[in-house]
């Protein structure tokens, strides 16, 4: 596997070791809970999301696919150093998507311009959606509540969750990718309870080479 596969599909950024153990103890709760379990799978019709983009427009996920697949990727934002680290290799597949003639969509919930900082991370062409309040991740079986003890840690740390979102909700994404076909079904899922571990884009691109 080559180094932007590892960076990819296990994404390890250098954070401290208690947050480590901090995600362990979130991953069994997500697992006993079966969160994620609804999310749309291989094979599903993907729901015509309409979403604003970076500036604020309205964007019909139908419109998009009107060009080609398109890989839609949720994350939690820039203050998440493992959604910094895929974003960046996604960057890097930036070239190879485009020739496969596929369109990169990245999905945050973070409000306030973050959106606009999102796509400068991914470079000229990158494609932003805002799914303010979580209705889309939530829509999609992708939210879940973090308690009241996360929520104090990440307030300790710096992260003011409430700010970053606009809303108190106490709310996270599961990290999750899709490729949807310009028919609308999904072709390809990664949807992981653990947001340690992301979608390798080697994986993205043979699904969308799969179906020519």
């Amino acid at each position: 596997m080559d180094a932007l596969s590892d960076r990819c599909h296990g994404v390890q950024p250098d954070v401290e070791p208690h947050w480590h153990r901090a995600a362990d103890l979130l991953v069994a709760t997500l697992a006993g809970l079966g969160a994620g379990a609804c999310a749309p799978a291989v094979g599903d019709p993907f729901p015509d999301l309409a979403l604003p983009d970076a500036r604020g427009r309205l964007v019909r996920l139908a419109a998009l696919l009107g060009d080609g697949p398109v890989v839609l990727s949720f994350h939690r934002g820039l203050w998440c150093p493992w959604c910094v680290a895929e974003l960046d290799s996604w960057r890097a597949a930036r070239p190879a998507l485009d020739t496969a003639g596929a369109r990169l969509v990245a999905v945050t919930p973070e409000l306030g311009g973050r959106a606009a900082d999102m796509a400068a991370l991914l470079g000229e062409g990158g494609a932003v959606l805002c799914d303010v309040d979580f209705g889309a991740t939530l829509a999609l079986g992708l939210g879940f509540f973090i308690g009241a003890d996360l929520i104090a840690r990440y307030r300790a740390a710096g992260m003011d969750l409430d700010a970053l979102y606009g809303a108190a909700s106490g709310i996270l994404p599961i990290p999750a990718t899709f490729v949807i076909g310009s028919d609308g079904t999904v072709r390809f899922a990664h949807v992981d309870r653990d947001f340690r571990r992301r979608a390798d884009p080697a994986d993205v691109l043979a699904s969308i080479a799969a179906r020519g």
